[in-house]
């Protein structure tokens, strides 16, 4: 995402990978640390393959949607 080369995805896509995420990772660490669980629910914005982004109103309305998830799991 924040990477210098953006053609970087296809080297990543030929194993696979089909999104990336950047903060799960010190999340599970600090809870790893803490001994404290942890969850972590994603929702995709942006496409690095074909550039399509999502709208300010789009994201308000899915992470609203992922938020209410969240908290009935809480």
């Amino acid at each position: 995402f924040y990477a210098d080369d953006f053609e970087s995805y296809k080297k990543w896509s030929k194993f696979g990978v089909l999104c990336v995420e950047m903060e799960t990772a010190g999340l599970y660490t600090v809870a790893a640390k803490h001994n404290v669980n942890a969850l972590s629910i994603l929702t995709i914005s942006d496409s690095l393959v074909t550039g399509e982004r999502t709208s300010s109103k789009e994201r308000e309305t899915t992470f609203k949607e992922m938020i209410e998830i969240a908290l009935e799991l809480a």
